[in-house]
Parts: C-alpha cells; structure tokens; sequence
C-alpha cells in the first residue's frame, strides 16, 4: 500500500506525464523518485503525437529510444503470447487439480500480466490454491508472498491470525509481509458483526510465466478467446 508521500508523488508523476508529456527521467529528477518508480507509475499513459514530437525537439536521441521501446514490448508481448499457447496445451492435459486451479483463479484471482494475486477468506481456497502452483509450477516457498488483511477489532489476535494463514498454506514467516489493517468508521464500527474471525489472506507469486500460462489455460478451458488479456496492466 502506498504511504500519503507516495500517493501524492506517483500523482504528481502522472500529472507531468499526462498534461505536460515529460520524459520518465524528466519526471523522476522534478518528483525525486527513481526512474523505474516514474516507469512503473505512468506506464499506462500514451502520449499524444505533440508531446511526442516535443520530446523529440529537447531530446535528439528521443527517436531511438522510442524504437528501442517498441522493440522491447513487441518482444515482452511476443512471449506473453507463447506462454499463453503454452498453458491452453497444459489444459488439454487432462489433470484435475490443474483445472480446478485455474478455474479458481478465473473467479477468484486479479488481472496482472506479471504476478499472481489471489485473495479469499476461506482457509480451504487458500490451501488448495498454494498446492495448485506448488503442483503444477513448483512454485518454491521463496517465492510466496502472504499478506493478512485484517480488521481493526483483530489487532490483539494478529499473531494469532497470521500463524492460522501461515498454518494453513504451509508457509513459514519468511514468506509473510506486513499485515494491513482496515479500520472501521464510526457507522460501521456499530453495525459490523464478525463475520470473517481470521480476515483475508492475500497470495502473491511473482512471475508472469504463470500469469499467462493459467490466462491461456482458462480460454482453453472455458472455450472462448480474450486477447486483451495479452495487453492488461502489469
């Protein structure tokens, strides 16, 4: 989660880049934030042809590194897309466990072209879904990533909370990252009844091999065809 800081630095970010069409590195040396956190920030803005061409105008190497970029995403798009065939082979394979993952995360998961992302309160999923990527990516125990989402009123049982989540996926706390906490409002705070004891847990593996592997494998196994799911945000 962003700290204030950064919420109003990464939108100041997007403001230059959108409104003023600056250069990542320009943005970068006027916010004072690296050039990959600039990156990451505004990808999903396009320039307009003027800006371009403004760019062009303060930077003569600007050309190039255009083309250098567009090479680059050709070639990231292009091996997005063979891991995609990949995984709709993988479906055709016949095996249960890997079905059932995948359908999973079709209902269950986020978009990420890079990572996966599955967030569920109930401890059965969670469980099931680390053997699904254990099983079918031996996915290892360095790469899960494991955030508790809890409530204001599981503050004195967060330990408790989190060894439950760690407990049930089979992970150690060197997979655990910070906790976050959702804090009610005034009217809420009076209504809400504890209907999730151990909150949510949130399973993040970083790779964007299985990403589109299991995006290819879901068409396969549902019978239908989305190639924007070769383009959504990273």
């Amino acid at each position: 989660m962003f700290s204030e800081v950064k919420t109003k630095e990464r939108e100041q970010a997007r403001r230059l880049r959108r409104d003023e069409g600056r250069s990542v590195k320009e943005i970068a040396r006027l916010v004072g934030v690296s050039c990959s956190s600039v990156s990451h920030w505004v990808r999903d803005i396009s320039l307009t042809p003027a800006q371009h061409e403004a760019l062009r105008q303060r930077n003569p190497a600007y050309n190039g590194q255009c083309l250098g970029a567009a090479a680059n995403a050709r070639l990231s798009r292009a091996r997005r897309f063979r891991y995609q065939e990949a995984g709709r082979r993988k479906a055709r394979q016949g095996d249960s466990l890997y079905a059932l993952g995948c359908m999973l995360y079709w209902a269950e998961g986020s978009r990420n072209w890079n990572k996966i992302v599955f967030t569920n309160s109930d401890p059965e999923m969670a469980r099931l879904f680390v053997r699904f990527l254990r099983k079918s990516f031996a996915v290892e125990q360095a790469r899960f990533r494991i955030t508790c989402n809890l409530f204001a009123d599981h503050l004195a049982r967060q330990r408790e909370i989190e060894d439950f989540w760690l407990r049930t996926v089979g992970l150690t706390r060197a997979s655990l990252c910070k906790s976050t906490v959702n804090h009610y409002s005034r009217y809420s705070q009076k209504k809400r009844k504890n209907k999730l004891p151990y909150g949510t847990c949130r399973i993040v593996v970083h790779s964007t091999e299985i990403a589109q592997t299991i995006y290819g494998s879901i068409q396969e196994l549902a019978g239908f065809d989305r190639p924007e799911w070769l383009d959504m945000p990273p």
